[in-house]
């Protein structure tokens, strides 16, 4: 197949059988493009980091070791070596990474400056957060982020200005390339055997970790009605291939801690490919973002051909990689009704960036005149599938909101759920952190979500 984008401010074709290609691999290995360097190959370590830019003209990091060639027809890449201006002139993150000695042995620099480059093209300043996804085994991150500081007040170049691409539509595949929800539902209902491929995030590492073959796929990359975020008067609507970086900062002026949550999803460079849709269809026990949107009351909607169908969002999860979507249905969308903002996140894991949750708690407890009116408990991580905590729930409801109350509601956890020991925790350690997370709303203390340096 055919796959038109621009590369480095030039027009470019990549042309390859196999729709799995990475766009590290063909850097590398066909364009001799070796700046952009393979580390983890599982999206963790930003060692592989290049600028994407889509019809938005938004430049974003991506991490290329789990990015299929298909995913950037019609876009703009730019890599390290694209980085400096026509007459050599270095990047302002260039410069000030060699000004501030922000390399040593140099193997994950070029990963470390596109980050910043894409993050200083938006304005963006917020440089622990930026830089979160990409790792350093030699300098430590002092000098870097001195770097990012002294680079934020810098012009954007004229050279990182992208120009529009010649063309999106891929030639010469057998795979599907939807240009919209209505493409994908007529094509995927004949073809139910297929792989969805959203952002990658997931999927990539089937095939970079496991050599898993995926059949016929379908990259989903240009159905735009399926992206964003519609906050209406009733409800906040959000389409199944929105980003989990968009989706962040939409959920922020509504629901504050939802954000937070999301901002330890795991990278920048994870979240502007990661789909709520993906997370979600998954249906993996310790996601990050179906307790929140259980607690939320979220609707999930599904489609399949011309028939849709709604349920609450809990009742997808039917037991451990079991979900109720039949062959050749997908998730469109998902709805949250508009409410007043009593949502607290809680996400306990090893690390504070870019760690899978030992335990994610999402409480929505609604308070008035002190006493509990109603609540919506969910949890990832302390059963085979995302949960509610009902018999929680029933023991709050009618009672004084202070800390007794919760602390004898924490007892009915152990009726909710009975927790699996694995290698991030037991299940008594599970048990516990769940009842701390709940008996700790009535501390008025900082969350660690809320934590910064």
């Amino acid at each position: 197949m055919d796959i038109p984008f621009r590369l480095n401010g030039e027009d470019a074709t990549a042309v390859t059988d196999d729709p799995t290609t990475t766009l590290l691999d063909w850097l590398r290995e066909d364009r001799g493009l070796t700046g952009t360097k393979e580390g983890c190959n599982e999206g963790d370590c930003g060692a592989c980091s290049v600028i994407v830019t889509g019809d938005d003209g938004t430049p974003k990091a991506l991490n290329a070791c789990i990015l299929f060639l298909p995913q950037i027809a019609g876009k703009s890449v730019r890599t390290v070596e694209g980085l400096a201006g026509p007459d050599g002139a270095l990047h302002p993150v260039q410069r000030a990474m060699v000004d501030e000695h922000g390399s040593q042995c140099g193997f994950c620099t070029p990963g470390f400056v596109t980050t910043m480059a894409a993050a200083h093209a938006r304005g963006d300043t917020d440089h622990l957060d930026q830089i979160a996804g990409n790792l350093c085994r030699c300098t430590g991150y002092a000098p870097i982020l001195r770097a990012a500081e002294v680079a934020a007040d810098a012009p954007v170049p004229d050279a990182m200005t992208e120009g529009p691409v010649a063309g999106s539509d891929i030639l010469g595949s057998d795979h599907h390339h939807p240009r919209s929800a209505d493409d994908l539902a007529a094509w995927y209902v004949e073809n139910p055997d297929a792989t969805l491929v959203a952002g990658a995030t997931d999927v990539g590492l089937w095939v970079t970790k496991q050599f898993r073959p995926l059949g016929t796929l379908a990259f989903l990359a240009g159905c735009e009605d399926l992206k964003g975020v519609d906050v209406g008067e009733d409800e906040i609507s959000i389409g199944a291939m929105c980003d989990m970086e968009t989706l962040r900062h939409a959920m922020a002026p509504h629901h504050a801690s939802f954000a937070e949550l999301l901002r330890r999803y795991g990278s920048v460079q994870v979240r502007n490919a990661a789909t709520i849709g993906g997370n979600i269809a998954n249906g993996s026990p310790i996601g990050d973002s179906p307790p929140a949107l259980i607690a939320l009351g979220a609707t999930l909607h599904l489609r399949r051909g011309d028939i849709r169908r709604s349920m609450p969002l809990e009742d997808y999860f039917l037991d451990y990689g079991k979900q109720d979507r039949q062959p050749g249905e997908f998730v469109e969308r998902v709805t949250i009704p508009r409410q007043v903002d009593t949502l607290v996140c809680h996400k306990l894991s090893k690390r504070f960036d870019q760690d899978i949750s030992a335990v994610c708690g999402a409480f929505d407890i609604v308070v008035e005149a002190g006493v509990i009116a109603s609540a919506r408990i969910a949890f990832g991580g302390m059963a085979g599938t995302p949960k509610r905590a009902r018999a929680t729930e029933d023991a709050l409801i009618g009672k004084v909101f202070d800390a007794a109350t919760l602390a004898e509601a924490s007892k009915a956890l152990g009726t909710d759920f009975s927790p699996l020991s694995d290698m991030r925790a037991s299940a008594a350690y599970r048990l516990q952190a769940a009842q701390g997370m709940l008996r700790r709303l009535a501390d008025p203390a900082p969350a660690i979500l809320e934590v910064r340096a």
